[in-house]
């Protein structure tokens, strides 16, 4: 398994997990924060907000780390060392001067007109 395909792995995971993090938050105050009944729970409301604050931005975080340590070890096999669209093609020199293009005459060779 190369480097990269774990960083895929990584990626995905963290995605998901970024994933539920936010579904679990409610913009208007609802959410995980108000199936707690009040401050006389374990952590209380206020604490589960925070907590789901700080693992959202840490999450996205590490994705972005993740990212940009991805796009560095993307060097192996999977990738060309050329560029598709700027090709390595060598184009022709064009002439100095254009000359218009003369037609070709028909004329047999090495047979003499008739008289």
């Amino acid at each position: 398994m190369s480097t990269f395909s774990i960083f895929l792995v990584l990626i995905t995971i963290v995605c998901f997990l970024l994933v539920v993090v936010i579904m679990v938050q409610n913009p208007k105050g609802g959410g995980l924060s108000s199936s707690f009944g009040g401050s006389a729970q374990m952590g209380g409301v206020q604490k589960t907000t925070d907590f789901l604050d700080k693992s959202t931005w840490t999450l996205a975080t590490i994705l972005i780390i993740l990212i940009m340590l991805s796009s560095l070890s993307f060097g192996g096999s999977m990738s060309d060392t050329g560029s598709k669209i700027i090709g390595n093609t060598e184009t022709p020199a064009a002439p100095a001067t254009k000359t218009p293009a003369v037609p070709a005459q028909n004329t047999p060779t090495g047979t003499t007109p008739a008289k």
